[in-house]
Order: C-alpha cells, then sequence, then structure tokens
C-alpha cells in the first residue's frame, strides 16, 4: 500500500473511530517493547488496520472502527475478527500467522504483550502475530520491478488452485456473496457511490455502465445461480491481487484474505480468480494474466462459467474504482488528488470495457513438431478476444489429461494411436465450442496432419458463426529436429525419430495460411499477427 493511500485510508478511518487505541500504538511502536535486538518499529496504517513490524515480527491491531461493512467496534469483535484472521489465513499460510496475542494493562499500568489471560491484568486490545517476511517478495513489488515470470505465476495459479479445491464449498444459505443477488450488490453499490461524484464519473457514463452491467447479469444470472448450486461459491480469498501474494521461501504464497465480512469472501472461485486478473490487467500485463487464466482451466471443467468473467472482471474494476475515488476525497495534495482521480478512471473505464468484449473467435495453429505452435499460440493468444485473451488448448497437455497423467509424464505408444488420437481432437473441438459459446476466443494448438482434423476445427466456428483462422507452421527437417532435440520440461513427448515419422505423413492440401517458421519466434509473432490483421473476418 502507497504511502498516499495509507493517509487516505487513516483519514476516512478517523470519522468512524469509536475507542481510542493510541496507548497500545504507543506501546507497539516503542523499540524497547519487543526485546533485545530491536532497534527500529515500522507502522503501516490501513482503514482497518495498524501493523507494526518489529524484529522477525508483524503485529496487526484491528482499528476500533465502525463501517457499514466492517464491525471492529468492541474488544469482543476484535478479538473474535483476530482469531478468525488467524484460522482463516493459516489455510495458506500456517507459516506466517503465528496466533492471536493479548495486549494487557498490568497492576501498575504498563501494557506487556501476551501472558495469562485471568488475574494477571486487564486485557486492552487483541493483536495478530505474524512471522515477519522480506517485503521485496510482495507480488505487487515484483510486478514494479519486472520481476514476475511466467514460470512464477504458472506456480502461483497452482497456489491458487489447491486453495480452492481445499476451500470449504458452502451451501446457498451461506454463500452471502454467491449467485446472481452477489454480484448484483456488489455492482449496485459501486454504482450508487459514483452518483454521488459526478464531477468525476459524469451521470451519462454511470447510467451507461449500469445498463452494461445489468445487461451481463440478465444473460448470467442462471448461470451463477447454477455454479451456486454446484459448489462454485467457496470460502475464498477475497482480497486476491498481487499486494496480498508473497514469496515465502521461494514459494508463492496468500495471505490477508478477507475475515471481516463473509459477504466479501463467500463467492465464486472465479470471481476470486478475477480480481487476480484484473490486477494484471492494470498493471499492463496481460499475458501473465493470460497463462494464469490458461493454467486455472487446464484441466477443461466448467469453461461455461467463462461467460460471467466480463461482469467478474468488471465488478473488481468497480471497487477498485470506487475505493480510488473515496482516497482521492480525502485527499489535501493536488497532486495525491490527481494521481487518485486518474487511478478511479482508468479502473471505471477498464470495468466498461470488460462488459463490452469483442466478438470471439477461433484460431487454429498447426504444423509438425518442432515448428513452435506452442510458442506461438502461447504469444498470440493474449492479442485475441476478451479479457484477459483467448483460451489455449493444446493437444499435448489435453492428451495428457486424458491419459489420467500430468503434463510431464511421458505417454506409452498406446497414447498416440489413431483411436486415442481422435479422442484428443474431438475434445479439443468440444472445450473450444463450450468457450466459445461462452464469449471466449481460443487458439487451437495441434498438429493437424489430417484434413479432417482441419475440418473439424474449422467447423467449430463456422457451426457458431464466428470467425475462423487457421495457421499452418512449416520448417527444414533438420530445424524440426534440432528443436524437438533441445525440449526440457515440456508437455510434448515428440523426439527426433516422431519427427522423421511425421514427415512422411500424407498432409494432403493445406487451406490454412502458411508461414515460414525457421526464423526466430519473435519474427514468427509479428508476421502472424501481420497475417491475422491482414485477414478478413
Amino acid at each position: 500500500m502507497t504511502a498516499t493511500a495509507q493517509s487516505s485510508q487513516g483519514a476516512e478511518a478517523s470519522a468512524h473511530v469509536v475507542a481510542d487505541q493510541s496507548a497500545v500504538a504507543t506501546f507497539l511502536g516503542d523499540p524497547a517493547s519487543h526485546g533485545p535486538g530491536v532497534e527500529r518499529v515500522e507502522r503501516f496504517d490501513t482503514h482497518g488496520a495498524m501493523v507494526f513490524l518489529a524484529g522477525a515480527r508483524a503485529y496487526k491491531v484491528k482499528r476500533a472502527v465502525a463501517f457499514p461493512y466492517m464491525d471492529f467496534s468492541t474488544l469482543a469483535l476484535r478479538r473474535a475478527a483476530c482469531e478468525k484472521e488467524v484460522a482463516l489465513n493459516r489455510r495458506s499460510a500456517p507459516e506466517l500467522y503465528l496466533g492471536a496475542e493479548p495486549v494487557v494493562r498490568d497492576a501498575g499500568g504498563g501494557l506487556h504483550l501476551g501472558g495469562p489471560l485471568a488475574g494477571e491484568g486487564e486485557v486492552v486490545e487483541w493483536v495478530v502475530v505474524m512471522r515477519r517476511f522480506d517485503q521485496a517478495g510482495l507480488f505487487d513489488r515484483l510486478a514494479a520491478d519486472g520481476r514476475l515470470t511466467p514460470d512464477l505465476m504458472l506456480r502461483l495459479t497452482d497456489a491458487v488452485l489447491r486453495f480452492h479445491d481445499e476451500a470449504e464449498r458452502l451451501e446457498p444459505a451461506r454463500a452471502l456473496g454467491g449467485g446472481a443477488a452477489g454480484q448484483r450488490a456488489v455492482a449496485e453499490e459501486s454504482l450508487a457511490e459514483f452518483a454521488e461524484r459526478p464531477d468525476l464519473f459524469p451521470a451519462a457514463e454511470v447510467e451507461r455502465l449500469g445498463a452494461l452491467f445489468h445487461g451481463w447479469l440478465g444473460r448470467c444470472a442462471a448461470l451463477l445461480d447454477t455454479r451456486m448450486a454446484a459448489g462454485f461459491v467457496r470460502r475464498c480469498h477475497g482480497d486476491l491481487h498481487l499486494r496480498n501474494i508473497c514469496l515465502i521461501e521461494g514459494v508463492p504464497t496468500l495471505f490477508d484474505c478477507i475475515e471481516f465480512n463473509d459477504a466479501f469472501a463467500a463467492i465464486d472461485v472465479l470471481y476470486d480468480l478475477a480480481f487476480l486478473l484484473m490486477d494484471l490487467e492494470h498493471r499492463e500485463l496481460r499475458p501473465l494474466a493470460n497463462l494464469v487464466l490458461n493454467r486455472y482451466h487446464q484441466r477443461g471443467d466448467a469453461l461455461e462459467g467463462l461467460a460471467a468473467l466480463p461482469g467478474f472482471l468488471a465488478n473488481r474494476a468497480l471497487v477498485r474504482a470506487k475505493v480510488s475515488a473515496s482516497a482521492e476525497a480525502s485527499q489535501s495534495e493536488a497532486a495525491a488528488r490527481a494521481r487518485l482521480e486518474e487511478e478511479a478512471r482508468h479502473y471505471f473505464e477498464s470495468a466498461r470495457r470488460y462488459l463490452e468484449p469483442p466478438a470471439p473467435r477461433l484460431l487454429a495453429v498447426g504444423g509438425l513438431s518442432g515448428s513452435g505452435k506452442t510458442t506461438l499460440a502461447r504469444r498470440l493468444a493474449p492479442r485475441l478476444g476478451a479479457a484477459p485473451g483467448a483460451l489455449h488448448l493444446r493437444s499435448d497437455v489435453i492428451r495428457k489429461a486424458l491419459w489420467g497423467v500430468d503434463e510431464l509424464s511421458p505417454l506409452p505408444e498406446d497414447a498416440y494411436g489413431p483411436g486415442f488420437g481422435e479422442r484428443v481432437y474431438a475434445e479439443i473441438c468440444r472445450r473450444a465450442r463450450q468457450a466459445l459459446s461462452a464469449g471466449q476466443a481460443v487458439v487451437a494448438d495441434a498438429v493437424y496432419a489430417r484434413p479432417a482434423e482441419r475440418d473439424a476445427i474449422a467447423a467449430v466456428a463456422r457451426d457458431l458463426g464466428l470467425r475462423f483462422d487457421g495457421l499452418w507452421l512449416h520448417a527444414e527437417r533438420d530445424t524440426l529436429i534440432a528443436r524437438v532435440d533441445a525440449r526440457r520440461g515440456d508437455a510434448s513427448d515428440a523426439d527426433a525419430a516422431v519427427v522423421r515419422r511425421q514427415l512422411a505423413y500424407e498432409i494432403g492440401e493445406v487451406a490454412w495460411s502458411r508461414l515460414e517458421a525457421g526464423r526466430s519466434a519473435e519474427d514468427l509473432a509479428r508476421r502472424a499477427r501481420e497475417r491475422l490483421d491482414q485477414s478478413k473476418p
């Protein structure tokens, strides 16, 4: 959190403070309170907490505030919130959350942390005690420094998948933020606050955005409620953006989930993921957002849920626009006001763009093993269709999934026989049809050596009345062999022998646009983009 955001949120909180916590803040801010070796205490403030970094520990105090959405107005409520925060965050970061401890005033009036709760003084506050970690490992800082790598984002997505898989499934009665009603409540609250700031959000633009949102909700209400009934609404993180993810001993770790309002965390898993996707988009890191989306959906389940993604992304952006506007209103410095105003407008415009996505389209990339299909598909996918880009359907990954192994496990010869191969190509078509019907663009990445396979994937787009493009990559024999021999840690099992067999295939006439793929990946991607831009829908 920036210093500006800290000060503005502190100002916002001051209007809702219901108790004096200055003595506790002074105590925790004093290095002498933390024992030998602590010479300095750093303090950070948000609208709901005071955080003190001292030595190897971090101490988080809930502010004595009362908001409509967050009530820490009594000591009992703050204790419950501290204990709940520890319990919930231990799901994903048990090594960070050490416990909830009392701040006790002894008989002489001095304060100390922890200790017996009965007969040894008065408990005046409760504190979440955390293991301190290197702030340079926060993902927002990694993003700012250009250090978010594809491998790191894949590992993060796997962590999110595990978290969602293990999260408590909620019955509709407890799914307070789920379904159509949950999405409607979030948007209408944001729109109402925008209406109070016509200087920043003109009334006509707010009205148009509201119409776009309710149009999306009308189309997706049944889907949202069906997903809730099917168990996709779970006790999620609720605040899954880059500032709440860190590297702990090299492992991407989710922390600081929502504990103070169940409606903010009892949500659809895809809405939880949407905050991360939107944050990456906001930072102009769409290729990484696209990578996350594809990794998350790699198993191919519930692709119809992609129809909900535009509204989920929009609601995440609307909330950020609202928060930025609130912070802007409390600033006294003109420069800070201008920055936050620009930020609020940017989020607002992003929400509108999410709700007006381009039509889905289907791109197939074919060619023999080693021709660079997957590398090209990954480079093109972020540019196609609705945010954060196209679903990338790779035959090698789908083949492994259908066989029941992870993508790096080698497969036996039987997995590459005609019968199983037909099943793989049929599965690509099935998933492509499902994603396209949900409004998401698709890149289908496979050899496509047989005319029937090429005809089948093109027919998916034709049946749906959507644009289809096919790219056929070709390269010299020695180039293909050198590339497959150089592969390490990849889903493809192709080797030089496979390439030699493929070179003998009767491929037939290929009507797709042909690209010579012997040069660099950057050059191939540039020429492919030019070819796609030149072709007519």
